[in-house]
């Protein structure tokens, strides 16, 4: 796809990002992002201290800025265990060494948006991912007003399982945020729909009807504990206790 804000056909790869990347990789988050990193975040991203990486670079690029990024996506491994969304997992207690991959930032620069390269790093993510046998999804989470970011988890196939009132806190304002999901290796929300329905028509055969009538005329004046995310439709509770890990964690943009 031609992108009119490029006055050359660029040809894009992929490939780990290194320490010569360190001034390019601030200022592409500091153009991209509305709060700012510490500069020990951008150390542990270009030596891979606990943070896995990969950058787009334009080969075609003129000026002999052939291999400077212009695009990037940061992640790390988390502990299932320790994670935000354990409830979210088919999770065994007893493999303590189930594993997850957390996205922690990804951007591309405004002249190479729309040619597709926010896709191939998720991919670059997930691919990684998949060859962990311990790794069971990768999550992310996105403000609320990221719409175009949203859009592309949504059709990567990621799961929006819960929306996370006032997550955020910029320039003296809370946002709400989106947590998204893709599971990998067999990793799989604790109940399908499938699996739900079955749950449901079981209940009903056991007086689940009377049951819930009674529970309904009790609580009908309470006020729901539930929020609905928009992106899903499904009903989740807004309340979390895990937090996310801490570098880098604060914005999500494509």
């Amino acid at each position: 796809m031609l992108n009119l804000k490029l006055s050359h056909n660029p040809l894009i790869q992929y490939r780990p990002i290194r320490t010569s990347d360190l001034e390019v990789l601030e200022k592409i988050h500091g153009d991209l992002f509305p709060i700012r990193y510490e500069s020990e975040f951008f150390q542990n991203v270009v030596n891979g201290r606990d943070i896995v990486s990969w950058g787009a670079v334009d080969r075609n690029r003129p000026n002999e800025k052939s291999d400077e990024l212009i695009g990037f996506v940061t992640a790390r491994t988390v502990l299932a265990k320790d994670s935000d969304i354990e409830e979210f997992l088919r999770y065994d207690s007893s493999r303590s060494e189930q594993t997850l991959i957390y996205i922690l930032t990804l951007g591309v620069a405004d002249s190479y948006r729309n040619l597709g390269i926010a896709s191939s790093l998720i991919r670059e993510v997930i691919k990684y991912a998949s060859n962990i046998p311990t790794c069971r999804a990768v999550y992310l989470h996105v403000i609320s007003y990221n719409n175009p970011a949203i859009y592309l988890y949504k059709k990567m196939s990621f799961q929006c399982v819960r929306r996370l009132s006032a997550f955020y806190f910029i320039n003296g304002q809370h946002y709400d945020a989106y947590l998204f999901i893709y599971y990998v290796n067999g990793g799989r929300s604790p109940c399908s729909p499938l699996e739900l329905i079955k749950l449901i028509l079981t209940g009903a055969k056991s007086g689940f009807r009377m049951v819930a009538t009674k529970l309904w005329r009790k609580e009908d004046r309470k006020p729901s504990k539930w929020s609905k995310c928009k992106e899903s439709g499904s009903l989740l509770p807004t309340k979390h206790n895990k937090r996310m890990p801490t570098e880098g964690a604060l914005s999500q943009f494509v």
